[in-house]
């Protein structure tokens, strides 16, 4: 029993050939690609809102979020819904990924800290890595990968009757 307390279970989520992972327990559901109500003047990741059960749902790009080139939806692209814990409320938004994989358990004992690689870079947004068979499996840092920006679009958003978003 005291192993259960030592393992976390995640998501995983492929961006082309590399592997990511949230924890389960920021995620709502996981929906079929769809097209987005784009917003005007929004950053190029911030591909717009989706209805989610009633309810206008921010929805970024994973792929452009991470520095990594825009690819067309293909038929496994998911919008993965989270809902995020902040220090003052939960945010709620869709992650678009390539490919939605399982739910895996990984034991604390396996994950290894941020590399250091002898030069600054933008880490924060990494909670660990994990190896596994086909190399690593890089963990989300959730609220460090929602930067200000995203914090305040969802903040502007809060609260709006966005039902007939489609």
């Amino acid at each position: 029993m005291a192993a259960a307390v030592d393992e976390s279970q995640y998501v995983t989520l492929g961006l082309g050939a590399e592997m990511f992972a949230v924890p389960v327990t920021f995620v709502r559901e996981i929906l079929d690609y769809r097209d987005t109500f784009r917003l005007p003047e929004g950053p190029d990741y911030m591909l717009g809102l989706i209805d989610v059960r009633g309810r206008g749902t921010p929805v970024i790009d994973l792929r452009l979020k991470l520095g990594l080139p825009k690819v067309p939806p293909t038929p496994a692209t998911r919008i993965m819904v989270l809902d995020v814990p902040l220090a003052d409320r939960v945010l709620s938004l869709g992650l678009v990924a390539d490919k939605v994989h399982e739910v895996k358990t990984f034991a604390a004992e396996q994950i290894e800290s941020v590399p250091d690689v002898g030069v600054a870079w933008r880490s924060d947004y990494i909670a660990g890595v994990v190896r596994n068979d086909a190399g690593f499996v890089v963990l989300f840092d959730l609220p460090n990968l929602l930067t200000a920006d995203e914090k305040v679009f969802a903040s502007s958003t809060e609260g709006a009757n966005l039902c007939e978003v489609q």
